[in-house]
């Protein structure tokens, strides 16, 4: 098994930390894996993407022209990376500031919208963890309990106490996921 995943947003929505749990979850599990980020030099309110992926085999090279999964946080993200989405491929997305929905058929597509869940939780800060959870159930690529440690690897240890809050976030994007189109169905 091969997950290629871009992970894409503006800076500060914890895009890079997403992938960086997603990693140490894949880690955890005795995977290969490859952590490739990528931002401009406003690192809060500029773009910011990262490429992961999760392989049982050897990577090749970290750079990817398409993906099997893109989750998408902002306007710009979806404009460049829906194409990229391989046919069969997933891409889950915050509708919250979205203009132009994704109009593929060749894919499934689901929603999360993290912001609002977030806010419900009372802390802006579990974003990420709400769309982590939304594709984890979606596409349930790494166990949670290797998510609970890629969570211990990441954070650092003056952050520990916060664990239970983001474990909790991760369980709303779970409840709170929406399927749009499901390409399993459609088949």
């Amino acid at each position: 098994m091969t997950e290629e995943i871009i992970i894409a947003g503006f800076g500060g929505q914890g895009v890079l930390s997403m992938g960086k749990i997603l990693a140490y979850s894949g880690i955890m599990q005795d995977q290969e894996v490859s952590w490739m980020p990528s931002y401009g030099p406003e690192m809060r309110g500029g773009t910011a993407n990262v490429a992961v992926i999760l392989s049982d085999d050897r990577i090749s090279s970290p750079i990817l022209n398409e993906f099997d999964t893109a989750i998408i946080l902002n306007q710009q993200s979806m404009d460049k990376f829906e194409s990229m989405v391989k046919p069969g491929g997933l891409l889950l997305y915050d509708p919250n500031g979205i203009t132009h929905h994704p109009e593929r058929k060749d894919i499934t597509i689901a929603t999360i919208e993290g912001a609002k869940e977030a806010s419900n939780l009372k802390n802006k800060k579990t974003f990420n963890m709400v769309v982590l959870g939304a594709f984890l159930k979606v596409h349930p690529i790494v166990k949670m309990d290797n998510v609970h440690k890629g969570l211990e690897k990441s954070l650092p240890e003056r952050h520990h106490h916060m664990i239970p809050l983001n474990e909790e976030a991760i369980k709303v994007g779970m409840d709170k996921v929406q399927i749009i189109q499901n390409l399993k169905e459609l088949v």
